[in-house]
């Protein structure tokens, strides 16, 4: 199929049925005007190529289990409709050439795996790393051409990042390995991209959700093989919408902030004689706080306290939601904000205390929802989102609400995507 020809199928409305699975139905004349320029876009970086496939991989919400996964714990999470889209053309070389829309052109020639210090910190790094990723585990890779769009917000919480890795990951499966590498595997190698080559130290959750698609139950405890099973969390059936709402807060400058929650843990395990807090006994913990207070500072015992009791509640969230008791479920999403705002502290960065627009965002919710639905910060933190599950009834008001705190277009209502990393067509 060339690209004339993927766009006659997506104006017949031959892809009508797929986009609906992928975005719903109400969305799918807007994806098809995205799709089709998607289209015109590739046509004109890579005038030369044939036959065209294309991929699409989704970004993803943490439901609950904030900054659990960096130390084997669990987490409840979702993949989402928003997206990341690439139009693709094998070109059986060694070199992967991607135009990505709003980003410098890469060209990364695969002949060479090895990190790069030059590329850290890079879309570049990212690519090579998937690739070396693959020929370390021993399977097969090899070199395209696409162009890709994305509307999953860079620095939302939803894993822009993420969702382009498993996008690569899942590109090269389908061509090279014929699908048998399979989602969880290729959320290992986007990890290892992340972690070895664009230097960024991340648990598996964010690439194992964009990989798997759906809701999904994780349990990290042993990271070479995971436990991921569905979650039913249909919030349709009891009057709920998700929402995510970016406060527009600078993420420059924020890397030690990031880093230091997983390193603080893992100095609380240190003298408790293991490896990570999952392996440590949290009865011990409280039993040695006292003693501990002598070799770690108290906001180290403070993020090691939220480890132990998130991790407990994200096992009793995907109880809850599975099992339709939604006022439990949303007790414990409440339960997981605050524990995040006072124990693990990842609402504001101490170096800029003046901007709290997470803080703000947080407050303004609660006033609005009247005790009604649940809302906590989303992803990493610092600076970025907040979740909310509002009631159908308050949608729009929560939505005005928000949008006119943060901006038009800052609250998105999302829905959860049953797909991971597919090839659309």
């Amino acid at each position: 199929m060339n690209i004339s020809e993927l766009k006659a199928k997506i104006t017949s409305g031959d892809l009508d049925t797929k986009l609906k699975e992928l975005y719903g139905e109400g969305a799918v004349e807007a994806q098809k005007k995205r799709y089709l320029s998607a289209c015109d876009k590739f046509s004109e970086f890579f005038p030369d190529d044939g036959e065209v496939s294309v991929f699409s991989a989704p970004g993803r919400t943490e439901i609950c289990g904030n900054h659990t996964d960096h130390q084997h714990g669990c987490v409840l999470a979702a993949a989402v409709d928003l997206d990341v889209i690439g139009i693709v053309s094998f070109n059986d070389s060694n070199i992967i050439r991607i135009r990505s829309e709003g980003h410098e052109p890469n060209n990364v020639d695969i002949s060479s795996l090895a990190p790069a210090e030059s590329e850290k910190g890079t879309s570049d790094s990212l690519i090579r790393g998937v690739a070396a990723g693959f020929k370390k585990l021993g399977y097969a890779n090899g070199g395209f051409d696409a162009y890709t769009t994305s509307d999953v917000l860079s620095g939302s919480g939803l894993s822009s990042s993420a969702a382009f890795e498993v996008l690569i990951g899942t590109i090269i499966d389908r061509r090279y390995n014929s699908g048998k590498v399979g989602a969880i595997e290729i959320a290992k190698i986007g990890q290892y991209a992340e972690n070895v080559f664009f230097g960024k130290k991340s648990g598996l959750m964010d690439q194992t959700v964009c990989s798997v698609g759906s809701a999904v139950f994780m349990d990290f405890a042993d990271t070479g093989a995971p436990k991921v099973t569905a979650a039913g969390c249909d919030l349709d059936k009891y009057g709920y919408s998700l929402f995510i709402t970016d406060t527009k807060g600078s993420h420059a400058d924020l890397s030690d902030d990031y880093s230091a929650v997983p390193s603080e843990m893992l100095s609380v395990a240190k003298q408790l004689g293991k490896e990570y807090l999952r392996a440590c006994d949290e009865n011990e913990f409280y039993a040695k706080l006292p003693e501990l207070r002598k070799t770690c500072s108290d906001r180290a015992l403070l993020r090691a306290g939220h480890f132990f009791l998130e991790n407990k509640r994200a096992v009793i969230a995907a109880k809850a939601i599975e099992s339709g008791a939604m006022a439990h479920f949303l007790d414990i999403v409440k339960k997981s904000g605050r524990s995040s705002a006072m124990w693990l502290q990842n609402l504001y960065s101490t170096k800029d205390p003046h901007s709290q627009g997470i803080t703000l965002a947080l407050a303004v919710s609660e006033l609005t929802l009247h005790g009604a639905g649940a809302c906590r910060v989303h992803g990493g933190g610092f600076a970025g989102t907040i979740q909310a599950f509002v009631p159908n009834e308050l949608a729009d008001k929560y939505r005005e609400s928000m949008d006119s705190l943060f901006g038009e277009g800052s609250c998105k209502k999302l829905r959860i995507r049953g797909a991971g990393g597919t090839q659309v067509v």
